[in-house]
Order: structure tokens, then sequence, then C-alpha cells
């Protein structure tokens, strides 16, 4: 299944406490529960003020979907072509 990147503007972010991020998490899992088992969320890498996603679905309508219906910011949407690491090189 395709993996998206979503890159999500939230002017600081990086300050926002663990009580707000569990409410945020709940309200994402809501959503994808009630969007089905095509579309997963991974994990996240929060900075100061951006929000960055990698999730797997079938499109970018569908990830696109989950963050209107959640009420998520979803500036950018890129598809994850390949993913390199350091065992790349060997």
């Amino acid at each position: 299944m395709p993996q998206f990147l979503i890159e999500r503007n939230i002017p600081g972010a990086g300050n926002l406490g663990p009580d707000d991020l569990k409410a945020i998490s709940q309200k994402s899992c809501g959503v994808l529960q009630g969007l089905g088992p095509e579309i997963q969320w991974v994990h996240s890498y929060v900075t100061q003020d951006q929000i960055h996603c990698i999730y797997r679905a079938p499109n970018a309508e569908m990830v696109r979907e989950h963050a209107r219906l959640g009420g998520f910011p979803a500036d950018r949407v890129s598809e994850i072509r390949t993913i390199i690491d350091p065992t790349t090189a060997e």
C-alpha cells in the first residue's frame, strides 16, 4: 500500500503538552476508525511549528479526507516513492 508524508503547519506544535498530544491522537484514531482499515497512521514527528506524519492509504484523497474530518491541516501530502537509510550505501 502506498505511504504518504503529510506536512501539517501548526504554529507552536513543539510546545504542545502530553494532554494536548493525547487529545489530538485520540481524535485522529477516531476518524481513522470511521474511515476503515484502508488507512493507517504509522507515526508522526513533532517539530516547533509542524507535525510530519506518515500514513499508509490507497491514495492521497483518503489522507486529505482524514484531515478534513479531523479538522487537521494537511498543507502538503506527498507520496513516498522509496526509503533510503545508511544500509543503502552498502
